[in-house]
């Protein structure tokens, strides 16, 4: 890369957007940062921006702009807030990637904008995919715009096809760490706690998707997301246990040929490479060791305990708006459970009722993924206030 790419990171402060600052600041030859957004954390978002110097930053709460404002505006970074000024600054000329580290739904919109402006997307937030899939990846092919996976399984897969475009995939297998919770029966996970749940074997995660992990749903959103990444039908892809996390996934072609791509648990690594791509850059990350791995295991998943994966293949299947319901009442039940009130069980029965509750829409159009994202977090909460 010849010109340092432009990066606008829409929210800087969790923790992939934590990292991708990371990786900029360790190739600050190859990126500069344009853009960072948050929703809450104004505190870190001032601390990043002084550091990164970015032409604008958004505080999406607007109760805090004011705060932001006072300390950023002297040092001419611009400051803007609000949901809208969100969607509006990915149209900026001067970026050239955009990278969606929104949590859920809220991805959704900006990510659309992004690419009506003809920007190239480096996506963490599955939930773009999981609940309009059909409408991203339509528009981003007719807007010649690249999505470059961050997720760690499908940067994997990506990865896996360089050089393979050409050769169809007989199927891909996402693997999965099994969560806190692998090999435990139903009659243990009715009385798990909130803390039990956020403490992931693996990966130092958000509160959201690390309980999502723990019930196999973080998997069954990236099983949406893999069919309209890579454009293949829901049969062929597969989900495999992988307690180590050290095989990120895996492709297998029709010659019965696998490939995998193998590395410690490390987001920056598919970050930086979503970034670079097609370059690899050089990183100063630890190693894979054979000798510390002697043993790397794979078992299948349990999907009667773990319902949620289950309920995430069953919604792809369906199609039309079936996994926008599911997404929603996922985000509404993981909210729940971290509120304590419900229990980690009760999360499954909630998103199983609200897709039997919502009309079916076979080929929706956005502002039916709106309504049924809108009236699906209606009805879950009622759900949750009559204990489901």
């Amino acid at each position: 890369m010849s010109e340092k790419k432009r990066v606008a990171i829409l929210g800087s402060t969790g923790s992939i957007g934590t990292q991708t600052l990371d990786v900029i600041k360790s190739h600050q030859d190859k990126f500069e940062v344009e853009v960072l957004t948050a929703q809450n954390n104004a505190d870190l978002l001032i601390q990043q921006a002084i550091e990164f110097k970015p032409n604008c930053v958004v505080i999406v709460n607007e109760t805090l702009y004011d705060k932001v404002r006072e300390v950023l505006v002297p040092l001419d970074i611009k400051v803007y807030a609000g949901e809208k000024a969100l969607a509006q600054v990915v149209e900026m000329d001067t970026i050239d990637v955009v990278l969606t580290a929104l949590v859920g739904y809220s991805g959704l919109i900006p990510t659309i904008k992004a690419i009506e402006s003809g920007k190239q997307i480096a996506l963490a937030n599955k939930e773009t995919l999981v609940v309009a899939g059909e409408l991203v990846t339509r528009f981003a092919r007719e807007k010649g715009v690249n999505i470059y996976p961050v997720d760690s399984e499908h940067s994997a897969i990506f990865q896996c096809l360089v050089g393979e475009f050409h050769n169809p995939i007989e199927k891909i297998i996402l693997t999965a760490s099994g969560g806190p919770f692998r090999g435990k029966d139903r009659r243990y996970l009715e009385t798990v706690t909130k803390a039990e749940a956020l403490k992931h074997p693996n990966w130092d995660m958000g509160a959201k998707i690390t309980i999502d992990s723990a019930s196999l749903m973080n998997k069954g959103l990236e099983v949406i997301e893999a069919k309209w990444l890579f454009g293949i039908q829901t049969e062929q892809i597969e989900v495999i246990v992988h307690p180590q996390s050290i095989v990120h996934s895996l492709v297998q072609f029709e010659d019965g040929s696998i490939k995998a791509q193998l590395g410690l648990p490390d987001m920056r690594i598919p970050i930086q490479f979503a970034l670079s791509f097609p370059e690899r850059l050089k990183s100063d990350l630890p190693r894979f060791s054979f000798a510390q791995y002697p043993n790397l295991t794979f078992e299948q998943p349990d999907m009667e305990t773990f319902q949620n994966l289950r309920l995430a293949y069953e919604s792809l299947a369906r199609g039309g708006n079936a996994p926008c319901v599911l997404n929603a009442a996922n985000e509404i039940a993981v909210a729940a459970f971290l509120r304590e009130e419900i229990g980690f069980l009760e999360m499954s029965d909630l998103i199983a009722t609200s897709l039997e509750k919502i009309d079916f829409i076979k080929s929706p159009s956005l502002q039916d993924f709106v309504e049924t994202d809108r009236l699906t977090r209606i009805i879950s909460k009622e759900l949750i206030k009559s204990k489901i």
